[in-house]
């Protein structure tokens, strides 16, 4: 079967990795005061900082409508048997349930619930690629991925709270008091939704570094294949920081270097940094 993999754009990929694998991206809207965008097409995570810095609202996001995914789909199947579509997971967005309803009468169309966002998402395109090489049944290869789903291991560490605060997921008297301390909330993905994890203390160089070991305190337990280091605008010593760490707990095959797309840009501002990865067996929340 030829197989295509279309990904709402929400996965975080490189241009390089959506080129060499052929991926199509569908951009999600992004809504800037009455102004709507499309997502890394006529906006970008730099003019979302700029319009915030001058004292803008927030931007958020929006899913595609069912209409659109119909439309998308159809086009992309042109010259292909089948499509198989990695959507940004179903506890963050209505693009899933979207793109199900415009797949229902589509015999040769597969959606994806990854359970997860940026490049823990990616991580599931980049599967949904490797597998469409041989696949022969649509199904076998939809279940492959949703077994995969609850295995990627997605977390990000947070420089700055204004963005969560404005965007209501953290109050201002708890921002205050982790501002002056110096803490740097983790934030996780579990079970489809962000949870806050382990706080971080001091200089961003330094939390990176505890962050990164801890995540990786038990390399037995992950994939050594692929690493995602995912993050909005870092300085270069943060970003060595997570890489030189990285290479010092574990002997990944392949360490990827992403930006952050709007939707982690609307949500977490800047100076966020994630390492994303896939673990052999699901974690179990605590």
């Amino acid at each position: 079967m030829k197989i295509k993999i279309t990904a709402d754009s929400t996965c975080d990929l490189s241009p390089a990795q959506i080129r060499d694998n052929d991926i199509t991206v569908f951009p999600l809207f992004v809504n800037k005061g009455d102004e709507s965008f499309l997502d890394g097409v006529t906006i970008t995570p730099a003019e979302i900082f700029a319009h915030v810095a001058a004292g803008g609202s927030l931007c958020s996001t929006a899913a595609l409508p069912v209409g659109m995914y119909q439309e998308q789909f159809e086009e992309s199947l042109k010259g292909y048997d089948a499509l198989v579509h990695i959507s940004i997971g179903s506890g963050f967005s209505s693009c899933y349930h979207n793109a199900c309803i415009a797949a229902e009468e589509m015999e040769n169309v597969r959606v994806i619930d990854s359970r997860n966002l940026s490049s823990g998402q990616g991580h599931v395109v980049m599967e949904a690629c490797r597998l469409a090489k041989t696949a022969t049944d649509l199904d076998e290869m939809k279940a492959a991925l949703d077994e995969l789903t609850p295995r990627v291991d997605a977390s990000f560490l947070l420089e700055r709270l204004d963005y969560m605060v404005k965007g209501g997921r953290c109050s201002f008297v708890a921002a205050l008091g982790a501002n002056l301390l110096k803490l740097k909330p983790c934030i996780e993905v579990v079970d489809n939704k962000m949870i806050v994890g382990k706080k971080y203390r001091g200089s961003m160089v330094k939390c990176v570094e505890a962050y990164v070991r801890d995540r990786l305190e038990n390399p037995d337990s992950i994939l050594p294949g692929r690493v995602f280091i995912t993050h909005s605008p870092v300085t270069e010593e943060v970003d060595r920081m997570a890489y030189d760490t990285i290479r010092d707990c574990m002997d990944f095959e392949e360490i990827c270097d992403t930006d952050a797309g709007c939707t982690i840009s609307c949500h977490c501002g800047e100076g966020c940094l994630g390492i994303l990865y896939i673990r052999k067996e699901p974690k179990t929340q605590a």
